[in-house]
């Protein structure tokens, strides 16, 4: 197979894994009593799951961004990091590990936020 080829393979798993997430979380929107913020925990914690058992990394290599960009990644990345914080800090490294892995992506997400709000000017409803 040529490597445009599985560029392409690639590119749809993505989106086809992420608009299956998207749908997901709809229809717990739609079909439960849960709240946004409820299935944005249960998402995370379902990262954080994924990674601390090894199957994250597997489904990443597969699809790509699709479960990476979404909340599910974020979670991945926390556990990810208090991994590697305790394996070269000791039990210190669970609690900044995660912090540590995820503060260049946090920072963006101020910085943007800051960006869009001199941009914009928000009307309440």
């Amino acid at each position: 197979m040529s490597n445009v080829t599985q560029n392409i393979l690639l590119l749809l798993a993505a989106f086809a894994a992420g608009g299956l997430l998207c749908s997901i979380a709809q229809l717990l929107v739609v079909r439960t009593r849960l709240t946004p913020a409820r299935i944005l925990v249960l998402f995370l914690s379902t990262g954080l799951v994924l990674q601390a058992v090894g199957v994250f990394d597997t489904l990443h290599r597969f699809l790509g961004a699709g479960v990476s960009v979404p909340i599910l990644g974020f979670g991945a990345t926390l556990a990810r990091g208090a991994i590697e914080g305790v394996q070269s800090n000791g039990l210190i490294g669970a609690f900044s590990g995660g912090l540590v892995a995820t503060a260049f992506g946090i920072g963006v997400a101020v910085v943007a936020s800051l960006l869009v709000t001199l941009v914009f000017k928000p009307k309440t409803k």
